[in-house]
């Protein structure tokens, strides 16, 4: 089968495409710097040419209110079309567990109106709605933190963070499955607070900032409740736990 991954080379799409290549699937690894631009069209009808899959992972260069906005809607039609007049059989798409709740945040408006493309388009689709990867709680922590460097403002709302791995797993997984023109929502082991996640990272990277729980500090523009990054009931979960995802990372560092 061959399976189109755009992103292919960023965080989920490397490994996604490891993946699917080990089970003996012809995987193009589409990118910008292989020649595929889906914000100009340049190369998609060259790379989409034969494929029965494409998976979206492609994200936002600017976390800008217009430039996401823009980015998400001409990049999710220039791809549906281009898919659509090579005969795709599935797009399969990721996404965020509670895009829907985080409208104040101008990225979460450009997911949505991604989301909304897929659905109006001719392409069977599937929508992974995942929570926030273990890998993003730096960003997370730098997000919050304070002009003089010693805080980190954050919500003490409830995450279920998961393991990249874990979530490349499940795409690659959906890619060879029947489209399901509907969401997956996946999750990863554990519910944590948000505050408390990031305050045991930096405690555990030696890194001197405190972490203060701030139940009006904004996530990337929103303010959160208990509810707003978990999934409902019966997500799929990833088995890599946090606690030991960081002691990996650690050890690793440390060989280095």
């Amino acid at each position: 089968m061959k399976i189109v991954v755009i992103g292919g080379t960023g965080l989920i799409g490397s490994k996604t495409v490891a993946l699917l290549r080990t089970q003996g699937h012809e995987v193009v690894a589409a990118s910008p710097q292989s020649g595929v631009d889906t914000v100009t069209g340049r190369g998609l009808a060259e790379a989409l040419g034969g494929a029965q899959v494409v998976v979206d992972l492609a994200n936002s260069p600017s976390f800008e209110d217009a430039a996401v906005l823009a980015f998400f809607e001409t990049s999710g039609r220039n791809l549906l079309a281009a898919e659509a007049a090579a005969g795709v059989a599935h797009h399969v798409a990721l996404s965020v567990v509670g895009t829907e709740r985080l409208q104040q945040s101008g990225y979460f408006r450009g997911k949505a109106a991604q989301e909304r493309l897929i659905k109006a388009s001719s392409v069977p689709y599937t929508i992974v709605h995942s929570t926030q990867f273990f890998e993003f709680v730096a960003g997370i922590a730098q997000s919050g933190t304070s002009a003089d460097g010693k805080t980190v403002h954050l919500s003490p709302a409830n995450i279920q963070p998961i393991a990249s791995d874990d979530i490349a797993a499940v795409m690659a997984e959906v890619a060879l499955g029947a489209p399901l023109n509907g969401t997956v929502e996946v999750a990863g082991p554990e519910r944590m607070h948000l505050s408390d996640l990031v305050q045991g990272y930096l405690a555990a990277k030696k890194d001197a900032r405190t972490v203060v729980a701030d139940v009006h500090a904004r996530y990337f523009g929103a303010e959160l409740n208990d509810a707003t990054l978990v999934p409902g009931p019966n997500p799929r979960l990833g088995a890599t736990r946090f606690e030991d995802w960081l002691g990996a990372q650690l050890a690793t560092a440390a060989q280095g």
